[in-house]
């Protein structure tokens, strides 16, 4: 296991949440578990949390643009509703090579901020109803504490109800 800490990735979630203004639990609080949690459940059962105060950051090829978008993991999106909702024509899950592209992450790390550049986010209402909820931190053994509203706010994301 290697220390990631450090890691290019993490740090620069770290700064954007600082830059955004996060509360200090977030910053501060960015754990790195033992092991990889590439799936909410993972990721619940490693921090005895609920599985849907995981904030999976799903990144979605919308029309050939990138669309992330934060669900509980609970959920499945559902990607023909969110289609009709963005008033677009197609959405599916972008390519890896998509993912890492506009996030600088790859699939099983991506955090909601970080990114090189600004992404269309839309963040799953269901988030709201805990007082706490995980999201990933960069690399896939980091997560971070956060709030709906926190969410939705260093991100600059849209709540929508995504299931």
């Amino acid at each position: 296991m290697t220390d990631e800490t450090d890691h290019p990735s993490v740090a620069r979630v770290r700064q954007a949440l600082r830059d955004a203004g996060a509360a200090t639990a977030s910053i501060d609080g960015l754990l790195l578990l033992p092991d990889a949690v590439t799936t909410a459940t993972a990721a619940a059962d490693a921090l005895g949390v609920q599985t849907g105060q995981i904030a999976n950051s799903l990144v979605f090829d919308a029309d050939g643009e990138p669309l992330l978008v934060l669900t509980s993991g609970a959920h499945r999106v559902d990607t023909d509703k969110v289609a009709a909702l963005l008033g677009i024509g197609s959405l599916g899950r972008a390519s890896k090579e998509l993912v890492r592209e506009a996030t600088g992450q790859v699939i099983g790390g991506v955090a909601p901020v970080g990114h090189p550049a600004p992404l269309r986010t839309l963040v799953d209402t269901a988030l709201a109803q805990f007082d706490v909820v995980w999201a990933a931190g960069g690399v896939a053994r980091a997560v971070f504490p956060t709030t709906f509203d926190e969410l939705v706010r260093v991100t600059g994301g849209t709540p929508a109800d995504v299931v």
